[in-house]
């Protein structure tokens, strides 16, 4: 029998448990209720999770999945679970197939191993995950079986949250409840509600398993502690967009098919910058859902990944030389009827609705600029920032010419100019005109304005997307908070409306920048403008803390001063002991793999420069002799800093400071000594004959598939 033609329509979402799945399968009534739920209209009942808890094990056992878990996402950056069989002992000494409404509700994992940044003592173990609703649960199959995941959220036994999940969707709440208010008073009646719509777009590197499990910095850390440059690195931008290899290729057909099943929306895929880096972009989704279909794509990318004898490296900065990696976080909000509110319209310089909202954006960015730098500050993405190939990590907002240009004329009291609608005119009739939009695309800009729709390009590719959404939508939801204390009690919305954007933009148009942001002429210029500058992870945590921050996340019932103690606490502690580790395997390759190949290199040339000059006895060996005193030089440097830096790791272990003292001295000492033992080692590497060389080297992971 023939097969059925490959459809994407037909395999998509077939592996989610989606609503229209339910509606399918639940009575109308039963659905109805859940929808309820899912809109924040009525609370979930044990007795209407039961009635959907019978339909879900259906459902899945028709899948073939013989487990189910909750899947939550603590404060690892990753996610976690614990499966359960579907199987109950009956009393005749056999078993039967059992799914419960109160298994769906809740699970208890423990909790004692969890970051919990000093919430729960390790002695303390019990936490609990609660099902959300909002987030489809699915079916993740692999050839050892099938299995039932069910997206939660993770709580300590007391209620605080031990995930990014739970002020996820706090913060969306807030963002709906202060959005509402100022739509309600600028006299919308019928908009019920407001989504808070992402787009991640997803970079990764792919390399050839053989190699990734010959470096050992690759395999414990996700990067390259040593390497040096080949002689061709993306300096021809010949990879940028370039026609995709057959295996490459091979495996992101694999991937779609897999992400398709589960109702992810993969739209977009392409070469990336850097050789044999690339980019998968989802079609826009609730920040929630984002977050999580995030989350599932990169565990799945590594999987399919090892099944085409590859390795998918999502570290922000695999290689160092060449670009990394990031995850360029598309932000906007809209209604629950279609509004996007941040849609200029034919007449940007009339619409005043969205005039407001882009700058209620705007001045939450400036206000809290720390805290949107916070939320993407890792020890990878510190490699990564202001590279030039990746934002500096100045905060300003892109908006283009056009935008600006309103706005400063509002600002000073003036009607918008309107900007006509331009083309792009070809020069030949044979191609079309082209509508040129409002706003050009900035890359340099780490919170650029794209049309219709916010590109905060800051957030790292290793890491959940979700603290930088919760930051962003919690703080524009405490500027809108205070727009619609204004809107509420005024006389005249329309004068009021244009009398705060002018406030606004007066007061915050310092973080609008529209020019080259890897520019040295920028930094000064955004000093004098008081902006923040934080280059690295361990200079803005401190933010978290402030009395300010506190009482912004307080405001909107987002986190509490525990929770966000604790994120800071875990993110210290994260940060401390990722450089450790880092700078433990860079120990061992050095003295256990380097050092030793650049000796038997050196002691075997050597011996053929003896051998060579007993048969040419006048033979001239000088230059021969220098470069044997080269590698001696920087085998002797790199054995001296290696032993250094080994002793100081040691100490920082064994000492007592406080945990941000102990970060800093990793920053200000670990760092900087690593940096001389790769100079050293990659030195040797330019030396050593490569049969001698005992780790691949970058040409052979960057040109090789």
């Amino acid at each position: 029998m023939d097969e059925e033609p490959f459809s994407i329509i037909t395999i998509y979402g077939s592996n989610l448990f989606s609503n229209s799945v339910m509606r399918e399968r639940l009575p109308r009534k039963v659905f109805e209720e859940i929808r309820d739920v899912q809109k924040g209209n009525i609370k979930l009942t044990s007795a209407l999770a039961e009635n959907i808890a019978v339909v879900m094990k259906e459902w899945a056992l028709e899948k073939g999945a013989t487990h189910y878990t909750h899947w939550f996402q603590p404060l690892t950056g990753s996610t976690a679970e614990k499966h359960d069989s579907f199987i109950e002992p009956s009393t005749d000494g056999n078993v039967f197939l059992d799914f419960k409404g109160k298994s769906l509700l809740q699970g208890e994992p423990d909790a004692s191993s969890f970051p919990s940044g000093g919430l729960r003592e390790t002695f303390e173990a019990r936490g609990y995950t609660a099902w959300d609703t909002t987030s489809p649960a699915f079916i993740r199959e692999e050839e050892e079986g099938s299995t039932l995941v069910i997206p939660t959220a993770f709580i300590s036994y007391l209620g605080h949250a031990l995930d990014t999940k739970t002020p996820l969707l706090k913060s969306m709440k807030a963002l709906n409840d202060q959005t509402m208010r100022v739509l309600h008073a600028l006299g919308n009646r019928t908009s019920k509600s407001v989504v808070v719509n992402v787009g991640p777009e997803q970079e990764y590197f792919l390399v050839d398993r053989k190699y990734y499990e010959k470096r050992p910095d690759l395999l414990l850390t996700g990067r390259t502690v040593f390497g040096s440059m080949p002689a061709k690195g993306q300096e021809l931008d010949d990879h940028y967009f370039g026609a995709i290899n057959n295996r490459v290729k091979s495996f992101m057909h694999d991937l779609n098919i897999e992400l398709w099943k589960l109702g992810i929306s993969a739209k977009t895929q392409h070469n990336e910058v850097a050789p044999n880096q690339f980019e998968l972009a989802n079609i826009y989704n609730s920040a929630n859902i984002a977050t999580d279909n995030n989350q599932i794509e990169m565990e799945i990318m590594k999987k399919i990944a090892g099944k085409h004898g590859l390795v998918c490296l999502l570290h922000e900065k695999p290689f160092r030389g060449v670009n990394g990696s990031g995850k360029h976080n598309n932000w906007s909000i809209g209604t629950n009827d279609g509004i996007n509110l941040l849609e200029p319209g034919d007449n940007p310089h009339e619409n005043m609705q969205f005039l407001l909202f882009l700058m209620s954006v705007i001045e939450a960015v400036d206000t809290y600029a720390p805290l949107l730098r916070a939320s993407t500050a890792s020890s990878g993405n510190d490699h990564r920032l202001g590279g030039n190939e990746a934002p500096p990590s100045i905060i300003s907002v892109f908006l283009g010419d056009a935008l600006t240009t309103i706005l400063k004329r509002i600002a000073a009291g003036k009607d918008g100019q309107p900007t006509d609608d331009e083309f792009i005119q070809i020069g030949t009739s044979n191609l079309p005109s082209l509508n040129k939009d409002d706003t050009d695309r900035n890359r340099t800009s780490p919170f650029a304005f794209t049309g219709n729709r916010f590109e905060f390009r800051m957030v790292p590719s290793s890491g959940s997307i979700a603290d930088a959404n919760i930051t962003l939508n919690t703080t524009v939801a405490e500027v809108l908070s205070k727009v619609a204390d204004r809107l509420e009690v005024s006389k005249d919305i329309e004068a009021d409306t244009k009398s705060i954007i002018q406030d606004s933009y007066n007061k915050h148009h310092r973080i609008i920048f529209n020019g080259d942001g890897y520019t040295q002429e920028w930094a000064e210029e955004a000093e004098k403008r008081g902006l923040c500058n934080f280059p690295t992870t361990i200079d803005v945590l401190p933010e978290l803390q402030k009395q300010s921050t506190v009482s912004l996340y307080e405001n909107q019932k987002v986190l509490s001063k525990m929770e966000l103690d604790s994120r800071y606490n875990v993110f210290v502690e994260k940060y401390t002991k990722e450089i450790n580790i880092e700078a433990a395997i860079m120990v061992e390759i050095s003295k256990l793999q380097i050092i030793p190949a650049a000796v038997s290199f050196a002691g075997d040339f050597s011996g053929s420069l003896v051998n060579s000059k007993k048969i040419i006895m006048d033979l001239d060996i000088s230059t021969e002799k220098k470069l044997l005193s080269e590698i001696h030089k920087n085998i002797s440097g790199l054995l001296s800093i290696t032993e250094i830096l080994d002793k100081q790791r040691n100490t920082l272990l064994e000492s007592n400071e406080e945990d941000y003292q102990r970060a800093l001295q990793y920053k200000n000492k670990i760092l900087p000594l690593m940096e001389e033992v790769r100079e050293y080692g990659d030195a040797l590497e330019k030396l050593v004959s490569k049969e001698y060389w005992p780790i691949p080297t970058y040409e052979e992971m960057l040109f090789k598939l």
